[in-house]
């Protein structure tokens, strides 16, 4: 028999290494923990830009049906080339050993080398095909289809209502035969395409301008303080006395800022400009209708005395109205001299302004008398677009410079909208934009 010494020191030495091996084994499992939800985390990641890709490619694809000349078809394939290119990689980080996605993979591989074979085609001086253009079609129409299911995919995940492993399980369900068959047009390619255009758009066109020289207050003269504040205070339509805050913003578009309760506001030191304006109250009901929104947006700009300013889209998100606005010149639309103007859809209220892309561009142009005609650039756009309406327009191009077009407003047989920019002098095919019209605005890619 044991003595109780002997059963007391057993016990705790057994309590001891229960407690000892429970820790390692809780400490093994916090690890594990961690390296499952950092994983996890990486998995979303990349399903995220796989996710941006495809939407990507599905847009450049559609372009591509409606390009009308070689130049903008090879624009269009590098998209394509580096956004197929960026999906495989993101694929790649994505665990698929427990299914197969021969299809997927095939998939990306080919939406880029067809395109480019369809661009070696358009060069020769070769039109694309029903048949190619149906292809294309396809294309976009599983890229869609592949964004969708990641998209399910990351919201389940996200929301904690699906672990990884039914994540990959669910991944397996986009279904092989869904992949369009492009048969024997596939052409060899050339390889290390590295041209790749950057598109700049915002409503429909945006740019980093802010990097340049703003030219709209190029030799105006310099507002003290005092004043800024004024033109603040008529910015908030509240006295001046009420401001706070005043500061300096040193940037390429030195101002003053100033602020109002909660609201904010930035006036140029050159020429006094009202630059920004921000509200970050959030509208929790919708009372007015867009038209009215759309209203009290062009009153503020008026109110501001900033003329010659027209509406091109609007998109409304969260009770909040965003409008568009492009300076207009001798009946130009100039898409590089842009206002932004939110308005709260509960009682119009101004909760956003932006001027920045308009006082960095605007400036009194020459504009010259187009040297091809309307009927004569219209033969660049596809034969696949029927043209609705005809404007003149200035729109942003690589390395700053400003292209001087026909825009043509087309639909497709399907009902697709789009915008062809033509170059009036050259009849190059600048740019094509797809435009996405619903309840909610008009969403420009």
């Amino acid at each position: 028999m044991w003595s109780t010494r002997t059963r007391v020191r057993l016990i705790t030495f057994l309590l001891a290494s229960v407690l000892i091996f429970g820790g390692l084994a809780w400490q093994s499992w916090q690890v594990a923990v961690q390296y499952k939800t950092a994983l996890e985390v990486s998995y979303l990641r990349a399903m995220e830009d796989l996710t941006t890709y495809t939407e990507n490619i599905s847009s450049a694809l559609t372009k591509g049906i409606y390009a009308g000349t070689p130049a903008q078809l090879n624009a269009l394939t590098a998209k394509l080339w580096k956004e197929s290119s960026a999906a495989k990689v993101a694929l790649s980080q994505i665990p698929t050993s427990r299914y197969n996605l021969e299809n997927t993979y095939k998939f990306l591989a080919q939406v880029g080398e067809y395109a480019v074979s369809l661009a070696k085609k358009a060069e020769n001086g070769e039109k694309l095909t029903d048949e190619e253009r149906e292809n294309l079609k396809k294309l976009s129409e599983y890229a869609n289809l592949l964004e969708e299911s990641m998209l399910v995919i990351q919201d389940e995940v996200r929301n904690g209502r699906m672990s990884l492993y039914q994540a990959e399980n669910m991944a397996s369900d986009i279904q092989a035969d869904a992949s369009p068959t492009i048969g024997e047009d596939l052409a060899e390619f050339e390889e290390g395409f590295t041209a790749y255009p950057t598109l700049i758009y915002d409503g429909p066109f945006s740019d980093s301008l802010l990097q340049i020289e703003p030219r709209r207050l190029t030799d105006m003269p310099e507002v003290s303080l005092a004043q800024a504040r004024e033109k603040a205070a008529t910015a908030f339509n509240v006295d001046s006395g009420m401001m706070s805050n005043e500061s300096e913003e040193h940037s390429n578009m030195p101002a003053y800022t100033f602020s109002f309760e909660n609201r904010s506001a930035a006036i140029t030191i050159q020429g006094g400009y009202l630059s920004y304006l921000t509200d970050p109250r959030q509208p929790i009901e919708t009372k007015i209708t867009p038209e009215e929104a759309i209203a009290k947006a062009e009153n503020y700009l008026n109110w501001l005395k900033i003329p010659d300013m027209q509406l091109t889209y609007y998109e409304i998100a969260d009770n909040i109205l965003t409008a568009n606005f492009a300076c207009v010149q001798d009946s130009v639309i100039v898409y590089t001299d842009l206002i932004k103007v939110s308005v709260a859809m509960d009682d119009g209220g101004i909760l956003g302004f932006d001027s920045r892309p308009y006082l960095t561009s605007n400036m009194e142009r020459e504009i010259p008398a187009p040297v091809l005609s309307e009927e004569e650039a219209a033969e660049s756009v596809s034969t696949a677009l029927t043209i609705e309406k005809t404007n003149l327009a200035i729109i942003p191009s690589d390395g700053q410079q400003e292209r001087f077009c026909y825009e043509f407003h087309c639909t497709a047989d399907d009902g697709t909208d789009l915008l062809v920019y033509v170059n009036t002098e050259t009849g190059a095919e600048e740019q094509i934009l797809i435009l996405m019209i619903d309840e909610n605005g008009t969403l420009v890619i």
